[in-house]
């Protein structure tokens, strides 16, 4: 069996530190505020970037092209290794696009070597959770092709629940429409949405006040992981760690699960999310 790396995007949002320990390459989409380019996990601090976006600054992404996508990948192929790469949810990006295209042309100068690109339909710690049950397999000694199936196959029971303080982000950016922006921002309301099975996110209901909401996306990750052995729950947030830390008490409370990793969310998402945005992932039975 060949050796081989597990590749992902910078959308991903884990800990630096957490990927790093693991050897995990990262392949970086780009975000420009205040007339300034960074690529994701690099420049601005969380504190930093949320901070802009609070006094009205505007975040703009790019996707990873196919030029870089093939740069990146290529070393792993000159040292004699397979590459599974976990992408970017095409619903949101056309970085997955890029990714496929940049294994198609590598497969075919490195004919001796594999090439596998996902389209996750996950993003954020969704993305996280995928290639933390990824790793696990590996780790078990799975072949490249047992842990991309495995991936395929549970991709779609990534469940993503999402608290939003203000939808405007997510209408600039385009992944909502304006009138839903407009009825999600109506006094107290909270939109909850979720990533679909297309990869794209739907604002599926709303709640009064910011308490009502932040135990709602427990409950629904409590609904969807019943019958699932989850042996970690990730939780994100947009700058706002009392209300992650809320969640992940609820977690431990309702779902007895004491392993909860929770981190920032990216700048790449998070310039579409907005600041007071809270997640809960999970493995569960539908999204």
């Amino acid at each position: 069996m060949n050796d081989y790396v597990i590749t992902v995007n910078s959308t991903v949002d884990l800990p630096k530190e957490w990927l790093e320990e693991r050897h995990i390459p990262v392949i970086p989409l780009k975000y420009t505020i205040d007339g300034e380019t960074y690529k994701g996990m690099e420049g601005l601090s969380s504190k930093e970037f949320f901070q802009k976006l609070r006094e009205g600054k505007m975040a703009v992404t790019s996707q990873v092209n196919p030029e870089e996508a093939k740069e990146a990948l290529e070393a792993f192929l000159k040292e004699g290794k397979d590459i599974l790469h976990l992408a970017f949810s095409s619903g949101l990006s056309g970085t997955y696009n890029s990714m496929r295209i940049a294994a198609e042309e590598l497969e075919e100068e490195y004919p001796e070597r594999k090439v596998i690109v996902i389209d996750t339909l996950c993003a954020c710690l969704g993305e996280g959770l995928l290639l933390y049950y990824a790793l696990k397999r590996k780790g078990e000694g799975k072949s490249i092709e047992e842990v991309a199936q495995w991936a395929e196959e549970n991709k779609l029971h990534v469940c993503h629940n999402v608290a939003i303080d203000d939808l405007n982000h997510l209408q600039r950016g385009g992944r909502v429409s304006k009138t839903t922006a407009i009825l999600g921002t109506m006094v107290q309301v909270k939109p909850i949405i979720h990533m679909d099975d297309k990869g794209l996110l739907q604002v599926i209901g709303k709640e009064r006040g910011r308490k009502k909401a932040l135990n709602k996306i427990v409950d629904m990750a409590v609904e969807q992981a019943k019958g699932w052995e989850n042996d970690i729950i990730m939780i994100t947030h947009g700058d706002c760690a009392e209300d992650a830390e809320y969640v992940a008490e609820l977690v431990r409370k309702k779902m007895g699960i004491e392993n909860i990793l929770v981190n920032n969310i990216g700048e790449v998402i998070g310039s579409h999310t907005g600041p007071g945005v809270v997640a809960v992932f999970c493995m569960g039975s539908k999204r």
